[in-house]
C-alpha cells in the first residue's frame, strides 16, 4: 500500500496536544509512521512536500521530518515531473483547493498512492475517483476494518 502524508500531517506531532483532536491525529500520525518503518506502509514524497518542509521556521521539526522523508520515502514525485503535476493541480483546483494542497493531490496522484492522509479539513473534502483522502484516524480505523 501507498501512501501520500501532506505537510500538515507531518506536523501535527508538534502542535498543541492539550486539544483532543491535535492528540489523537498526533497519535495515529506517529502510528502510521511506525508502520511505515516497519515496511507495512510505502511512503511517497513530493517535492512541494519538500519545499513546505524547508519553509518549516523550527529547526528540529524541519530537520526531523526531513530525516524521516530522506529514510522511508519510497517514491518520489520530483520537479521533473512538474508540467505534469502542474497540469493535474490546475484541473484539481477548479474544484476550489488552493495551490498547494492541489499540488499536494496531483503528486499523491503522480505517485500511484491510494490514500492521502491529511488533518486539513478543507482539503479532506475533496473527491477523487483514485485517491481516497482521509484523516489518520479514519485512515488507521479504514486498515483495522480489512484485517
Amino acid at each position: 500500500m501507498l501512501i501520500y502524508m501532506d505537510t500538515c500531517c507531518f506536523n501535527r506531532p508538534y502542535d498543541d496536544q492539550s486539544l483532543i483532536r491535535n492528540s489523537l491525529e498526533a497519535q495515529a500520525k506517529l502510528h502510521i509512521q511506525s508502520r511505515i518503518r516497519s515496511g507495512h506502509i510505502r511512503l511517497a514524497t513530493s517535492y512541494i512536500l519538500w519545499y513546505e518542509n524547508s519553509e518549516n521556521p523550527f529547526i528540529m521539526r524541519k530537520t526531523a521530518i526531513s530525516a524521516f522523508l530522506r529514510q522511508y520515502g519510497s517514491v518520489y514525485v520530483s520537479s521533473e515531473r512538474g508540467p505534469i503535476v502542474q497540469g493535474l493541480a490546475r484541473d484539481i483546483m477548479h474544484s476550489g483547493l488552493k495551490a498547494k494542497d492541489a499540488l499536494h493531490v496531483a503528486c499523491a496522484l503522480e505517485a500511484g498512492c491510494e490514500y492521502l492522509l491529511s488533518t486539513d479539513d478543507r482539503l479532506l473534502r475533496y473527491r477523487h475517483e483514485h485517491l481516497l483522502l482521509l484523516n489518520p484516524m479514519d485512515f488507521i480505523r479504514m486498515e483495522a476494518d480489512k484485517q
